[in-house]
């Protein structure tokens, strides 16, 4: 790598190391904030979903402004926004308020994180994108499967309100720093596709709010079955306009590569079974096996420590072996491991007898990370690497949400929060639950083709401009 494209990959991982920490950090301090501004059980909830919510909605949106109007220009106004955002929850006086700040936060990420990805990838040749992309994976990976012990350290160390301190001073170092060392980078002179983003921000936003409601307002209801239709129908209004559009933001031509549909396929159901298990796996090592917030973020290390050392490499044999083996072979021994954890779980578990599967699991998904993101990418021409970009990241997050209500569906079912062994009793199902999606993911990865070689030449890949 040259100067330009280590500051690059220093900074778009930096910038998405916040956005992915901020998804989960705060899941370990919802106790605290709880008693701090009193809030109910539906302030709780709505504390994490309408960060899942702005951003999921807003991804795709975002994406298509940054090819537009600048991709650097777009990355620096996530970050403002997010770390303006970052302190409005740190100083809110009530629940409102953090809700409407987190709201906030999930619009600044919305921003950040598909352009970070697609100016990444514009910056590296496609010979040696995939092991930038590695060390991408294990930066993002590491914090959102970190963020259980980062949030728990804070909260018993500091206050809750730390958990968003941190990332102001984060964010005013960053946002000079992107803008003097990353290039502008744009996609194809094309109009805004306004119907498109109409259609695909409704659609989202239908979609998602039916997914965080669901659960806990019930399936049956209008207003979950109402959104949930509303938004089915957008999703089809899109797909048929975005195939007669001229200037499509997301061309549905993309769908006919194996290696896309396949990539971004896997992508979603790897975030569902991987946002399953990290949403009740700290609750466990909570409720079940008594541990406090800080040594259950510690008791996780096994699992995240793998995406530091495995997703790098991996990263680097993606030329060699190609994507279909470390993907669906990732996954399968994710699958195996959250399978395993499914079997032995019990209020009396010894920790010892936990690590094993979490290593085994954690050394999956770090394989299959950089694979999927290679999957994608590597499949469309260096003008469509926003749109793939979009693409890729509203799907996964859509994933990780789908995840989160699957496995929380078929717990309430199995158990509840009223002991050690309720708690467990709906634990191992829904762990298992996450053990089927992933392996099912590894399913849909064996349909990528073999590996392919990148016969590119070396060229430029930016629209650059100082």
């Amino acid at each position: 790598m040259d100067d330009r494209q280590r500051w690059v990959l220093a900074l778009t991982s930096v910038a998405a190391l916040m956005v992915m920490l901020d998804m989960l950090v705060v899941t370990t301090a919802l106790d605290a904030i709880r008693r701090t501004l009193g809030a109910s059980i539906t302030g709780l909830e709505w504390t994490v979903n309408a960060f899942t919510l702005a951003f999921a909605v807003f991804l795709m949106t975002a994406s298509a402004l940054g090819d537009r109007l600048g991709r650097r220009k777009m990355l620096v106004a996530g970050l403002a926004v997010f770390t303006l955002a970052s302190a409005a929850c740190a100083v809110a006086p009530g629940t409102g308020a953090l809700i409407a700040a987190r709201a906030a936060q999930g619009l600044g990420a919305a921003m950040v994180m598909p352009l970070a990805f697609s100016l990444l990838s514009a910056a590296f040749p496609p010979e040696r994108r995939a092991k930038a992309l590695g060390l991408f994976s294990g930066v993002t990976g590491l914090a959102t499967l970190g963020g259980p012990l980062l949030g728990g350290a804070i909260v018993q160390g500091l206050s809750w309100q730390w958990i968003f301190w941190l990332n102001v001073p984060l964010g005013l170092v960053v946002i000079p720093l992107v803008r003097a060392r990353i290039p502008e980078s744009t996609g194809p002179a094309a109009p805004l596709d306004l119907p498109g983003v109409t259609l695909v921000t409704g659609a989202a936003f239908g979609v998602v709010w039916a997914l965080v409601h669901g659960n806990g307002y019930g399936w049956t209801r209008l207003d979950v079955l109402g959104p949930l239709a509303v938004g089915l129908a957008l999703g089809a209004g899109f797909v048929w306009w975005e195939r007669r559009s001229p200037a499509p933001m997301l061309p549905m031509r993309l769908f006919r590569s194996r290696a896309f549909s396949a990539g971004n396929a896997t992508g979603f159901l790897l975030y569902a079974s991987i946002f399953g298990t990290a949403f009740f796996l700290p609750q466990f090592l909570q409720i079940a096996l008594h541990y406090g917030p800080l040594r259950a973020g510690l008791a996780l290390v096994p699992w995240t420590m793998t995406l530091t050392l495995v997703a790098p490499v991996a990263g680097t044999r993606i030329a060699r072996f190609g994507e279909r083996p470390l993907l669906a072979g990732g996954l399968f021994l994710q699958a195996v491991g959250f399978a395993w954890i499914a079997l032995i779980a019990g209020p009396s578990l010894p920790y010892a007898l936990l690590v094993p599967p979490l290593v085994l699991a954690g050394t999956g998904v770090s394989m299959a990370m950089p694979a999927a993101q290679h999957a994608v990418i590597n499949s469309v021409g260096p003008a469509e690497l926003g749109k793939a970009s979009g693409a890729f990241n509203t799907l996964r997050q859509l994933g990780g949400t789908f995840g989160v209500v699957i496995v929380a569906t078929v717990f309430t079912a199995a158990g509840g929060y009223g002991s050690p062994a309720t708690f467990t009793a709906g634990f191992g199902p829904a762990v298992g639950t996450a053990a089927v999606l992933s392996l099912t993911a590894a399913v849909a990865g064996l349909w990528l083709p073999g590996r392919r070689v990148n016969s590119e030449p070396a060229e430029p890949v930016l629209e650059v401009s100082r």
